[in-house]
């Protein structure tokens, strides 16, 4: 017995695909065969399970558990909830591993496997490894052992333990000298029906603020957005409440809770590198000299800002499973992307969790004196793009990469290619372009001072990108 999944399925973190078209029942089946073989190599036997709210994650959940138990596992299934509390879970139960049925932020007929063990990131060549284990049929047979958890609870009691307006006892209260706040916040929190509802909910009953809660419920057909906060036009319901309801900050989640997007009181996006000058701050101020790491698309704000508050910042490849085994070499206490993924080793476990995320921002605005909005101002001004992404073949995104370094070694530009290209230009403004690891496309950005000097940046880019063929994207033109 053996199988061979879709080519397009396993990618650099995890394997995900169309559900019924690259990615089926069966493929749920042999993923769970070929994880228990690796973790049966490995001496181990104990692992969580637990899945997103879309339609099809139930029917690949028991696939999946069916997989499991008979390759000699002690399953354990956590339920219906975000990925952060299957990572939760793995700790909280003491198990082994864990694998989270989930297709993410994207479109609602995909799906797929986001894996972890407890000791390290279970990525890149592991993920070729079950494939390579699933083709050779090289499986172990057992009679394993299965239970359920409810650790709803325990999952919202843990992320409550550092909240400072949290009605319960807080580890954060003891640290802070005469706390208070500055007045009752109001958060309004958008879900977009995605997994993290149940848990915002819980969340919100005990936080003491006002909330308004917008699709709370968990919906797999996603029926008032899409649930992916790093995308504008699925924040205008919160931008709207925001600014109509007077609220502090808005928070919003992806479609399994492991990406956060936060809104300032005047209805302005705080991007994922913006909201990491605030964490950083706060976190240096008690671990002067750590090093905080930010992924390649990351504003060199950000970076002059970790450096001005006493950190060593550390410039990274994108990527959730490489930027958290980076923080493990290098005893990170915070790492973060522009994509929203937000990595708090400070006071919590090191994975990136959204609902945690948004505690730590609540408590910087409950904290200060000022608004969120005011906060930001702080900061310098760019001006920049947005993620700029441009269709590409799998086989070709890649090689351009590839040709563009070449290029520019012969014009003696000088860049970083941690992961892509970073081109550093005068005014300290850059350019970015770089392949994704999880889809067929060049992700793009570009910063500067000035608009000025963005729009030199995107001519000296859109000129970089001609040289290689690419077809020009309107943000370019």
């Amino acid at each position: 017995m053996n199988h061979i999944f879709h080519p397009s399925i396993i990618r650099a973190y995890d394997i995900r695909g169309i559900y019924g078209q690259t990615l089926n029942d069966l493929d749920a089946f042999f993923v769970g065969k070929s994880f228990a073989s690796f973790l049966n190599k490995n001496g181990k036997k104990k692992i969580s399970v637990a899945c997103d709210g879309r339609l099809s994650s139930p029917a690949l959940k028991e696939k999946l558990i069916k997989a499991l138990l008979e390759s000699g596992l002690e399953v354990t299934d956590v339920g219906v909830g975000p990925t952060p509390m299957l990572y939760f879970s793995v700790y909280h139960l003491e198990q082994d591993a864990g694998i989270m049925v989930t297709g993410s932020h994207n479109p609602k007929d995909h799906n797929g496997f986001k894996i972890m063990l407890k000791e390290r990131p279970f990525y890149g060549e592991d993920i070729l490894n079950l494939a390579k284990i699933a083709k050779d049929g090289d499986f172990v047979i057992g009679e394993g052992k299965f239970d359920t958890q409810d650790i709803r609870e325990d999952y919202a009691d843990r992320i409550l333990a550092d909240c400072v307006l949290a009605e319960s006892d807080s580890n954060l209260l003891d640290e802070i000298d005469n706390f208070s706040s500055k007045k009752e916040l109001r958060i309004v929190w958008d879900n977009g029906n995605g997994a993290a509802g149940d848990i915002m909910i819980r969340l919100t009953e005990r936080i003491a603020a006002e909330h308004i809660m917008l699709y709370s419920e968990i919906d797999g057909t996603f029926p008032n957005h899409h649930p992916d906060p790093t995308v504008p036009k699925n924040l205008e319901d919160l931008k709207k409440v925001v600014i109509e309801q007077e609220c502090d900050l808005g928070i919003a989640f992806d479609g399994d809770g492991d990406r956060i997007g936060v809104m300032d009181n005047k209805g302005e996006i705080l991007w994922g590198d913006q909201l990491m000058v605030f964490y950083a701050r706060e976190i240096l101020k008690s671990k002067k000299g750590a090093t905080i790491i930010a992924d390649v698309k990351a504003s060199n704000v950000l970076f002059n800002e970790i450096a001005k508050a006493g950190g060593k910042p550390l410039m990274w490849k994108t990527g959730h499973s490489l930027v958290k085994a980076k923080m493990k070499e290098t005893k990170s206490p915070l790492a973060g992307e522009m994509s929203g993924h937000i990595f708090f080793a400070d006071k919590y476990y090191g994975f990136d969790d959204a609902l945690y995320a948004a505690i730590r921002i609540i408590n910087i605005v409950a904290k200060s004196k000022e608004s969120l909005w005011q906060m930001r101002k702080t900061m310098p001004k760019t001006f920049s793009t947005p993620e700029i992404r441009i269709e590409c073949t799998e086989e070709r995104k890649f090689a351009i990469v590839e040709e563009l370094k070449e290029n520019l070694h012969k014009n003696k530009v000088i860049f970083n290619d941690v992961d892509g290209i970073r081109a550093d230009q005068q005014n300290g403004g850059w350019w970015l372009i770089r392949a994704s690891n999880t889809q067929p496309v060049l992700v793009a950005r570009c910063e500067a001072t000035s608009k000025k000097d963005l729009e030199l940046l995107k001519q000296n880019l859109k000129s970089h990108l001609q040289f290689c063929n690419v077809k020009i994207p309107q943000e370019l033109a």
